[in-house]
């Protein structure tokens, strides 16, 4: 998995201010990297097909129960992916398609047949090699038709926070991308049900006009997904408001453990954290800074994963799991940008035109570093 890098502190776009050169990139030097339903998609042949159905073992079946099992416990909602079954997508708009992942170059002609003139890759390499996709034959047989464009913009698979920093560099590169090649756009992660869904719901609501619940909706009554919609509430705020960061302090107060690392905060689930154990204190810490916005994590001592008991904890989701969560707040926020964020990343937020005229020219603007 890839590490995060320290995050650059950047000024924000003003909030009012229409005096804009070059705009500041969020902070995104990284590395590149629930209700139980089954998912009934469109196949790349138009037919209907439930990822409940085909029980069979075929050649590639146990991946995915294994991608489907870890999707359900990092996603918190009950999702299911079957690779052996094809490529699968849903029209959520007449221009916008979201869908799984391309598994051959023949997958390129079912797009090119029903209009795609652009192919939005969100997968890293880790997603590819675990389903032994040949990306380079993909993208060499796009360059061959001449008629249809494959891009990659990365994104850490199961990682909101991940998502968020990302989602004004990738915004951008669609929203130009559409814009040049018109016709339809298919955006694409592993499995079609987390990234892309949520990628494709952050270009309705910043590039399409829509209100984020009324995109969301939407998103659903086409495709039955689980996009992270803080995450897209939070890289609005960011975008609008600046990205500032807090310190934060946790402790696990233990002293007979051999180890203790965390594992989520900002660095996703399949990473883990070291603590340092302080012997005067009999007590094992770790000090970060993190942006605002919530965060969910889980303790790893002695590898076993807990959750601290000290320290705040989410309620059961749909599998009975129970995380510890950290509300990281900001200094110095003006009275107006408090009241921005808070209206962005409320339960029903939406864009004044001048705010989305501003994120527009922002992510056109925008030159990712």
């Amino acid at each position: 998995m890839n590490c995060l890098q320290h995050l650059l502190k950047e000024p924000p776009i003003l909030a009012g201010s229409r005096s804009m050169r070059r705009p500041s990139p969020l902070n995104l030097a990284m590395v590149r990297g629930g209700s139980r339903r089954s998912n009934t998609v469109k196949t790349a042949s138009g037919t209907s097909t439930s990822s409940a159905e085909n029980s069979a073992m075929e050649p590639g079946a146990d991946r995915s129960d294994t991608y489907s099992t870890n999707m359900t416990q990092a996603m918190g909602a009950a999702l299911t992916y079957r690779h052996e079954l094809g490529m699968n997508y849903n029209f959520i708009c007449p221009d916008l398609i979201v869908g799984s992942c391309l598994q051959s170059p023949s997958d390129v002609d079912k797009l090119r047949e029903i209009g795609v003139k652009t192919v939005f890759c969100l997968q890293q390499d880790p997603d590819l090699e675990y389903f032994g996709v040949d990306i380079c034959a993909i993208q060499d047989y796009c360059l061959e038709c001449k008629d249809i464009e494959h891009c990659r913009e990365e994104v850490r698979d199961f990682d909101a926070f991940d998502l968020r920093l990302r989602l004004p560099a990738v915004i951008s590169k669609l929203y130009k991308l559409a814009s040049h090649n018109g016709g339809i756009t298919y955006i694409h992660c592993t499995a079609g049900l987390g990234r892309a869904p949520a990628v494709a719901l952050a270009y309705m609501f910043w590039i399409l006009g829509y209100n984020l619940n009324e995109g969301h909706q939407l998103l659903q009554s086409k495709r039955p997904s689980f996009p992270k919609l803080e995450a897209i509430k939070l890289a609005t705020a960011d975008i609008l408001t600046g990205l500032s960061k807090n310190c934060i302090t946790l402790k696990w107060k233990n002293g007979s453990c051999s180890s203790v690392e965390i594992s989520g905060l900002d660095i996703g689930w399949g990473q883990k954290i070291p603590l340092a154990y302080d012997e005067e204190k009999r007590a094992w810490f770790l000090e970060r800074e993190l942006p605002e916005g919530r965060y969910e994590y889980k303790y790893v001592v002695d590898g076993n994963w807990v959750c601290n008991e000290h320290e705040m904890k989410t309620k059961p989701n749909a599998d009975g799991h129970v995380n510890n969560y950290i509300q990281v707040a900001r200094d110095g926020t003006s009275d107006e940008e408090k009241a921005m964020r808070e209206r962005l990343t409320g339960p029903d937020p939406d864009l004044t035109k001048e705010e989305r005229l501003m994120i527009k020219e922002y992510l056109e603007q925008y030159t990712e570093q």
